[in-house]
């Protein structure tokens, strides 16, 4: 009897194998699409109605769709009735643009800009130190150009601003002495130059300034009067 003649082609442990891995179900999956997607921290500034409950539309805004924000600071602005807020997010670039579109629906919100590239940035910090060592204490203070606030025989109350880096630097410095209390605003910032910081915001020669009677917000077409359509438009948040 004759051997049996196998199909011509490479043996079984020569044969290529595709990479990856099987789930709970022995489904094999692709690694690279089970892995977790890249994320990046945006600065993103909106021009707001500085009216009651504002920031907890945003706030609310956020926590439904799940963005994490790292930090969110609010402040007036040179327009009476506006305010400039300002959020650090860290996202993919999906949800970081999704946030931006659902922010500008809102209908506080006048206008959304992502600060790119390297705007003007600086953070507040207040922190109270173990008061034993004031002449080391006044050193470090000096040496990050902060302020002392209060100083007693048991604490010392002392004010930094800058960077974060250079925010986390001094802390590091103060950490000897033993940090008791600390309270951080998170970052603010500004585009540089005469770029505006959010579209279409007027640059501060045009701008009016706090405490003289305006007309009122400035709409798409420049006016200073709202449009119906766009007041309609921004009534509602989206349901996407």
């Amino acid at each position: 009897m004759s051997e049996q003649q196998g199909l011509d082609g490479p043996r079984p442990e020569e044969r290529p194998h595709p990479d990856g891995r099987r789930n709970s179900q022995g489904i094999r999956i692709d690694p690279e699409a089970e892995a977790e997607p890249d994320t990046r921290t945006a600065m993103i500034s909106a021009l707001v109605e500085h009216e009651p409950g504002v920031l907890a539309r945003v706030a609310g805004l956020f926590s439904r769709r799940q963005f994490n924000i790292e930090s969110l600071t609010v402040g007036p602005t040179t327009v009476e009735g506006n305010a400039r807020m300002t959020l650090i997010v860290e996202e993919t670039e999906p949800d970081i643009d999704q946030a931006k579109k659902q922010l500008a629906k809102l209908k506080p919100v006048i206008s959304v800009g992502e600060l790119e590239g390297r705007p003007v940035r600086s953070e507040l910090v207040i922190l109270k130190v173990d008061g034993d060592h004031p002449e080391q204490v006044q050193a470090v203070t000096e040496m990050y150009d902060g302020e002392t606030l209060d100083a007693g025989a048991e604490t010392i109350t002392v004010q930094l601003t800058g960077s974060a880096d250079e925010i986390e630097d001094a802390l590091d410095a103060y950490q000897q002495f033993g940090i008791i209390e600390i309270a951080r605003t998170g970052p603010t910032a500004l585009a540089r130059g005469e770029t505006p910081t959010t579209p279409g915001e007027k640059p501060a020669a045009e701008a009016t300034a706090v405490g003289v009677e305006t007309d009122g917000g400035t709409d798409s077409d420049g006016t200073g009067v709202a449009d119906t359509d766009d007041t309609a438009e921004s009534q509602a948040e989206t349901t996407n």
